[in-house]
């Protein structure tokens, strides 16, 4: 994987505002064409394995945490878990998930978090880079099928959607980096068949008389998609009825599970010495003062403490009520001195592709650089 210095084209921003691309410019600089990224299929190889076998163990932990009871551990409420369980043991649907990746080569891949519910960064990963390929790269490829799985994927889960086979996409709309990738989603829902209805978190409502959530037309939500965090939206003035509620739900109420950063904990617990896995714990002691700290639920790389002996390093943020994971320090490779992040992407449970993030630091945001990339 090599870092290169290239041209960006010179109408850029007008290209990608033309396909909806419209934070380009995030607090100044979130689209990066003036660098790529190169990697070789043996590398693409590596990723595509290494996503798809941990997708397998986080399943694998799903089950662990259920069997268990560890719900406490992971500071979800125990008067959610019946619920969360029968999630799971319908096996409902997921739509699609994003692994975070600290990248050393093809035998030195490790996992940093899964961002299983609610990942951003996926329209500029499937659309934005393709369209920035086939402008400078043309003979070239990329690993990068995000769009095409999707479809498929939607038109898989038509059997598990209501009569109609409509979906409703909710997102924060005042949220632009929210709106445009449910906006996207919603596109692709469309291009396989589904019929769609957009609208905004604050349009859910619960029909008491009909004993179903609704939205701002009162036309009955019997799918949705959701770019709101499950533990927002437990915590909404509707949320005692999500127990009751006949509806599909994306991502479904068992990636509650996948989508807490202690579950980094667990995997450990269950593959000690797995090669794609760093040592993670629910306390720092056995890491001897050498770790990241994250909250059990946090976004966008807020409340992080990088920890290296006693050099401490700490991001902002108003997460960590709920607890916290200790996960052994792994720097980011470096380019140019660029700390750079691979995000994996999954669709159902199959690998799908790559989005490049880098930042001046060693700590992920949600307004770290992204970077294109393509195949040697």
């Amino acid at each position: 994987m090599r870092r290169h210095s290239v041209t960006p084209r010179p109408d850029w921003r007008q290209k990608l505002e033309a396909i909806g691309f419209q934070f380009h410019t995030l607090d100044g600089a979130y689209w990066n064409e003036s660098a790529c990224y190169t990697l070789s299929m043996d590398e693409v190889d590596a990723l595509e394995a290494v996503t798809q076998e941990l997708q397998q163990l986080c399943l694998k932990a799903v089950d662990h945490v259920i069997e268990q009871n560890l719900f406490e551990r992971l500071a979800i409420d125990p008067k959610f878990a019946p619920w969360i369980c029968t999630s799971w043991k319908k096996r409902e649907p997921s739509l699609y998930g994003r692994f975070d990746f600290s990248y050393h080569g093809p035998d030195n891949i490790k996992l940093l978090e899964y961002n299983a519910d609610t990942p951003t960064a996926l329209f500029e990963a499937s659309v934005a880079q393709w369209y920035w390929l086939q402008d400078r790269n043309p003979t070239h490829d990329q690993f990068n099928s995000i769009h095409e799985k999707l479809i498929a994927h939607w038109q898989g889960l038509r059997a598990a959607l209501p009569a109609e086979g409509r979906v409703h996409f909710a997102s924060l709309h005042e949220n632009v980096e929210d709106f445009v990738t449910t906006e996207y989603l919603r596109d692709t829902a469309e291009q396989a068949g589904l019929l769609t209805t957009a609208l905004a978190m604050h349009d859910i409502g619960y029909d008491d008389r009909a004993r179903c959530f609704v939205d701002g037309d009162s036309r009955r939500i019997g799918a949705l998609f959701k770019l709101y965090p499950w533990e927002w939206l437990v915590t909404e003035e509707f949320g005692q009825h999500l127990i009751q509620a006949s509806w599909q739900v994306f991502e479904p109420p068992w990636k509650m599970i996948l989508s807490n950063k202690g579950i980094l904990a667990i995997l450990w617990e269950l593959n000690p010495d797995h090669p794609n896995l760093l040592p993670a714990h629910f306390n720092s002691e056995p890491l001897n003062d050498r770790y990241v700290r994250k909250p059990l639920l946090s976004r966008e790389g807020a409340n992080i403490t990088l920890r290296d002996h006693s050099t401490v390093l700490e991001s902002p943020g108003e997460y960590g009520h709920e607890g916290y994971v200790y996960q052994a320090l792994c720097p980011l490779p470096e380019f140019d001195g660029n700390h750079t992040v691979i995000g994996s992407w999954v669709v159902g449970a199959e690998a799908a592709g790559i989005g490049i993030r880098e930042d001046d630091g060693p700590i992920t945001r949600n307004t770290s650089r992204f970077v294109p990339h393509y195949i040697s």
